[in-house]
């Protein structure tokens, strides 16, 4: 395979992931702040500060409202990360690689972008946002679900793998690195009703609340929250298993020793934390290493795979 369709499939995964997450992200805190009284103070600040985009955000807006915060991660076309934009940048990689994946694939990338882009109103009003948001999530999803089953599970696909769980162990960090600031540490004695709404949102925009209330089954808490979403071997969004995923994907190519040994000494990482002494004192600076981790790991599997052809 061309390392140039490769990198192309690699990060038109990494684009339809991040519209999701984003999705999810604004969707749960929307409605996060519909729940909480009006004496706890929730702004918008903090999915501006999960996405790392304070400077072009100040770069293009003078006020963090919501308005403006949605406008930013929904609709705006200077701003890179934006949802339309990670869906325009997914149907420009896969556009060249279209042969590679089912048809199915290429039309549900090229119509979420055209739906996206035409209902951009709709997600930006405060009345029709949950629907725009929940469509755009649930296309993304039916993607993933059409790939899995439809796709000949080679090469091409290990890298749509591989993109797809690097972007998610990505956001998961971003999210408890931010959002823990403001909620640990706390003493289980001290935790408040509308903490613990809190840290329900935190699995929610991950998708994990039920599951956790499920196999964690205990009341909502931060050193729990943490525990599951970095070391749960099963939650498809947990640290742990998406670098899982990664690993299962290197194995399935060549050349892989310097990503693996990169994947492996991060999982090493995660498992070994102590998470309860984080959840006192530490895990911003244990995030940071493991985002440096990721970032690593990016680029082992560029130096690899995708830079052949430009060095030849």
């Amino acid at each position: 395979m061309l390392s140039r369709v490769a990198e192309n499939l690699y990060w038109t995964a990494r684009y339809m992931e991040r519209a999701e997450d984003l999705a999810r992200l604004v969707n749960v805190h929307s409605n996060l702040i519909l729940d909480l009284p009006r004496s706890v103070e929730l702004g918008w600040e903090p999915l501006i500060a999960i996405t790392g985009a304070e400077k072009a955000f100040a770069g293009l807006f003078e006020e963090m409202d919501e308005r403006n915060v949605t406008r930013f991660l929904i609709a705006d076309k200077r701003y890179p990360g934006s949802i339309l934009s990670a869906l325009f940048m997914a149907r420009e990689n896969l556009r060249s690689t279209r042969d590679l994946v089912p048809r199915e694939g290429w039309e549900q990338v090229n119509d979420l972008y055209l739906h996206a882009r035409q209902e951009l109103k709709g997600g930006i009003a405060k009345r029709k946002r949950y629907d725009f948001l929940r469509g755009v999530i649930q296309r993304c999803q039916q993607l993933t679900g059409l790939l899995s089953g439809t796709m000949s599970h080679d090469e091409a696909y290990e890298f749509i793998r591989i993109g797809r769980n690097l972007e998610r162990a990505d956001m998961t960090t971003r999210i408890l690195d931010v959002r823990s600031e403001d909620l640990l540490p706390r003493r289980a004695e001290d935790l408040t009703p509308f903490e613990n709404i809190q840290w329900m949102s935190v699995l929610k925009s991950l998708t994990a609340y039920q599951m956790y209330r499920r196999n964690v089954r205990v009341r909502v808490r931060g050193a729990d929250v943490l525990r599951y979403l970095l070391q749960d071997p099963n939650l498809p969004r947990a640290l742990h298993h998406c670098m899982s995923q990664v690993e299962a994907s290197l194995h399935a190519l060549p050349r892989n020793d310097a990503p693996l040994r990169a994947v492996t000494r991060m999982k090493r990482q995660v498992q070994e934390a102590d998470v309860p002494r984080l959840a006192e004192t530490g895990l911003h600076e244990f995030i940071d290493d493991i985002q440096v981790d990721l970032g690593q790991i990016h680029g082992e599997i560029s130096n690899t795979y995708f830079l052949l052809d430009r060095a030849a």
